[in-house]
């Protein structure tokens, strides 16, 4: 049992789902005043194992025990009660309210009379108190995402929760928000409050944890491990159950010619707001460029603009020097353009669809796929077959449906669909997103193989590691320009730019 009153554990904890065993007799334990990784691959039950204690979810089996007395919550307020709080990556705040109001929404106590300018100071004294600066008057919608979060951390400090739960907290945070939280969670454990870090970045978790609890498949594989006795290596054998490389042997080459240039592109987002504003920028062959961005930047409409789903407002895109502004997707297509979009479930793939219907959706109207008017479907099967072994994609058959892969094996197939076309211009956005460190491996070896080959790469990712291993040049962005262009690993500078706290002088990037 629990031997402190803040402390929590969970005994054998079994949630199933349907067709799912999310957690299969867990064991989890928390100490007062520890910062307490969960780590695994998505899918491996981490977060449903917090919903459990924090009382979104009723387990089938096992205990749970609060400051060592048994517990059982019908409800997140439940687990509030005892001092128990989650933050989703969903922030759940109401844009049109100010800091302070959302705070208080949902709370018993003020009833009848709001003296919101004495809630204000609460707030701000709270704020201070933990280094979470963030003015208590505005709004939601006027606030960075890293201030949204700190909304999100201040109204479970305001409830007094000792055991706060966070969900994958860095997945939209540039790398200078990342270390404000980091000194935020450190301060809280140090006046006794226990975190639940929930992650599947090797590095935040090492950086941060005092222990690490490893899930793999609903299993636990290690519980309570010192972060200081252990490594990363060790910690991703233990996520995916085999070794995992780090250290990616990129090989020198020489670039060729131009192959993407944008001229001072412009373009909407889907509300009718600039997304783009003059954006210029060129990839050779060979070349992976880096595009260095949180989410919300103009990097997504950037990709569609490219691709042909998306309309320019202004300026031209030239493939092989070909213009191909505002053209359809198919001549995209036709230029050598390929596509891994960032949202791999609802545009890169089509999931009630079979593996072989997938990966011909770019062939299927030529020989020896095409048949006439008909498709060859002897021709498609081999096919599929071929690209399921050379991509290594897990799955019982090239007729199952890509809605029952997991995240990996589908951004396999929509890799096998997209390389096996062996394209000249490669649009990949947020390719590893989502992943465990061993599929992670497996994609990254597959971009550096397309630019040996000669493929430009135009690379968007919200993980700097990922745009440090694999890209030759760095180009940031921020609220839709192009403001920075790096050659070096600088994470500083390029987390300034990131957020638009600094930028390199006017010229200076033609």
């Amino acid at each position: 049992m629990a031997t402190s009153r803040n402390a929590v554990e969970m005994r054998g904890i079994v949630k199933r789902f349907p067709g799912v065993l999310a957690n299969d007799r867990v064991d989890f334990d928390l100490r007062a005043g520890e910062i307490h990784a969960l780590l695994g691959e998505n899918g491996a039950g981490k977060s449903t194992l917090m919903s459990v204690l924090a009382g979104l979810y009723k387990p089938e089996a096992g205990s749970i025990f609060v400051g060592g007395e048994p517990v059982s919550f019908n409800s997140p307020r439940d687990a509030i009660a005892r001092g128990l709080g989650m933050i989703h990556q969903h922030f759940t705040l109401v844009p049109s309210q100010t800091v302070t109001e959302n705070i208080l929404l949902g709370l018993d106590e003020p009833r009848f009379l709001m003296r919101l300018s004495a809630y204000d100071k609460r707030m701000a004294e709270l704020g201070d108190r933990f280094g979470l600066k963030v003015s208590p008057q505005a709004k939601i919608w006027q606030l960075s995402v890293g201030e949204q979060q700190r909304v999100e951390v201040l109204k479970m400090l305001y409830r007094g929760v000792q055991v706060l739960i966070m969900d994958e907290p860095t997945a939209v945070l540039a790398p200078q928000e990342i270390d404000e939280l980091f000194k935020t969670l450190r301060a809280m454990a140090g006046e006794g409050k226990s975190i639940v870090f929930i992650s599947h970045k090797l590095q935040e978790v090492t950086a941060i944890a005092d222990r690490v609890t490893v899930l793999r498949k609903g299993k636990a594989t290690a519980s309570g491990l010192k972060t200081s006795e252990t490594n990363r290596a060790e910690l991703a054998k233990l996520m995916v159950g085999r070794e995992v490389l780090f250290h990616l042997d990129k090989k020198p080459h020489a670039f060729g010619e131009v192959v993407l240039k944008l001229e001072g592109v412009r373009a909407q987002n889907d509300k009718g707001l600039p997304a783009l504003r003059g954006v210029s920028l060129t990839v050779r062959s060979g070349e992976i460029v880096g595009i260095a961005a949180i989410a919300g930047n103009g990097q997504s409409e950037l990709a569609e603009v490219i691709t042909g789903l998306r309309q320019a407002t202004a300026g031209r895109v030239l493939v092989g020097g070909d213009d191909v502004t505002n053209h359809s997707a198919a001549l995209a297509i036709q230029k050598g353009v390929a596509h891994v979009p960032e949202d791999r479930t609802h545009v890169g793939s089509a999931p009630n669809l079979s593996i072989t219907d997938n990966v011909i959706m770019k062939s299927y109207r030529h020989a020896p796929l095409a048949r006439g008017w008909s498709l060859n479907r002897l021709a498609a099967r081999h096919r599929a077959e071929e690209l399921k072994e050379e991509y290594t994609i897990l799955a019982p058959s090239v007729d199952t449906s890509a809605r029952l892969l997991s995240g990996g094996n589908l951004q396999r197939v929509i890799l096998a669909r997209e390389l096996s076309a062996k394209p000249k211009l490669l649009i990949a956005m947020q390719p590893t997103r989502g992943l465990d460190v061993g599929a992670i491996e497996g994609v990254q070896r597959l971009l550096l193989t397309q630019a040996e080959a000669g493929a430009a790469i135009l690379l968007s990712s919200e993980e700097l590691e990922e745009i440090f291993a694999l890209s030759d040049r760095i180009l940031v962005m921020y609220e839709g320009e192009i403001v920075g262009e790096l050659t070096e690993h600088d994470a500083e500078t390029i987390g300034l730019m990131m957020t638009g706290a600094k930028r390199q002088p006017p010229g200076s990037l033609a």
